[in-house]
């Protein structure tokens, strides 16, 4: 069977290896080369390093694709919120902790961020909405800890908490970061709020930056 090597470069090359002859077709920003090859299979793939796709319409002029992605280097300007449930504050202080430390890394100025704090994680959506609708904040993190207990509660205020972040960024307009942990119990808590899983406080602010730049930098109405 053929071997295929793909390598695209910003131009484009396809070929076989240890090949006999070859065709060359040329395109608009490289060449396309074909050759016969009996050796095992295997494809490599290497994705050009910009933000744009050439490609060709139906009339064949050459259009860019552009690609919109959020930076984390950006941060200038941005501010953000962060909405702190207290219930279970053993495992929510470390996951603001973690928040915090990220915002400081990236060079978001302390002046830049407001903590809120609200009595548990149910009361995280509302709040978040109307800091979203202030047009003050960039972006809306929203920490909290929901543990599994012997009752259905956990059921209910875990599917609240999420579905009501979601629809806080969706109401609001404003990018509203999901960092409420749902675990069976205290130890995994504690496992990912610095313990050997991470913080994922710290890791849902990198999202919040990102959400925060993306929108501020190619979303911005």
């Amino acid at each position: 069977m053929a071997s295929i090597t793909a390598v695209a470069t910003g131009t484009c090359s396809l070929q076989r290896a240890n090949y006999v002859s070859h065709q060359s077709l040329v395109g608009a920003r490289g060449t396309l080369h074909f050759s016969n090859s009996v050796s095992s299979p295997a494809l490599f793939l290497q994705v050009p390093n910009n933000n744009n796709k050439i490609g060709r319409r139906n009339d064949g002029s050459v259009t860019a694709v552009r690609h919109l992605v959020g930076s984390v280097t950006k941060t200038e300007g941005l501010r953000f919120a962060i909405v702190v449930a207290r219930f279970n504050e053993v495992v929510t202080r470390l996951l603001l902790e973690g928040a915090l430390e990220t915002f400081r890394r990236y060079s978001v100025r302390e002046e830049d961020i407001d903590v809120v704090w609200v009595p548990g994680s149910f009361e995280i959506p509302v709040v978040a909405d109307r800091l979203g609708k202030l047009s003050k904040y960039n972006a809306v993190l929203c920490i909290g800890a929901v543990i599994r207990g012997d009752t259905s509660h956990y059921d209910a205020v875990a599917n609240s908490a999420a579905s009501g972040v979601l629809s806080a960024g969706l109401s609001s307009g404003v990018p509203c970061v999901f960092g409420v942990l749902t675990t069976e119990d205290m130890d995994q808590a504690l496992n990912r709020a610095g313990g050997k899983a991470g913080n994922k406080g710290a890791e849902a602010a990198l999202t919040a930056i990102e959400m925060a730049s993306l929108f501020e930098h190619h979303l911005k109405q």
